[in-house]
């Protein structure tokens, strides 16, 4: 029986290098596998995910969903799934039980302010199995704040939930160092 997964972790914590592996070893095994990101998210451009270690896939838009054929697919695995709406984990939730196909999303729990983000609060309410990909703060501790920084490095506490970037942008921190960092 075909499960929905979230694998949730701060910024950092290989996410899309799992995500890439993951397809990577159902394709070694002959599987087709349906790998999608939403459009928003187009910093690696529009039909590639790219972790920051290197690896890469190839992928298509969520918000086509509708138009791809799942007639051979043996798992669908989603980047990125905190960009969702709660109307396209609904639509992931429909794959998995309407035509038992497992979903895979990876994605961040909650944003620079600590808050979630509508697709991992949908995620963490529809989720079959939730999982979460661990990383460290520069001290040592767990990472779990995806804290903002602006170009000097000082932690950012107002904004648009939305600001796309990398490491110039967003660091993992634990509690302890986001507090007093800021």
């Amino acid at each position: 029986m075909a499960k929905l997964y979230f694998r949730y972790g701060a910024m950092g914590s290989s996410k899309t290098a799992n995500a890439v592996m993951v397809q990577y070893n159902y394709r070694e095994r002959g599987c087709e596998v349906l790998m999608l990101k939403p459009r928003l998210e187009n910093r690696d451009g529009a039909t590639l995910v790219r972790s920051r270690c290197g690896l890469e896939a190839e992928c298509r838009y969520v918000e086509d969903l509708d138009q791809i054929s799942l007639h051979g697919i043996a798992c669908v695995i989603v980047d990125e799934a905190h960009f969702l709406t709660a109307a396209q984990v609904r639509q992931l939730v429909d794959i998995v039980d309407d035509y038992d196909i497992p979903v895979i999303c990876y994605g961040l729990r909650t944003d620079f302010r600590g808050e979630l983000f509508e697709g991992s609060r949908e995620l963490l309410c529809w989720a079959d199995t939730i999982e979460e990909i661990k990383t460290m703060c520069d001290c040592g501790a767990k990472a779990i704040i995806n804290a903002r920084i602006d170009s000097q490095g000082f932690i950012v506490t107002e904004g648009a939930q939305v600001v796309l970037g990398g490491n110039d942008s967003y660091i993992a921190m634990c509690h302890r160092c986001y507090i007093h960092g800021i």
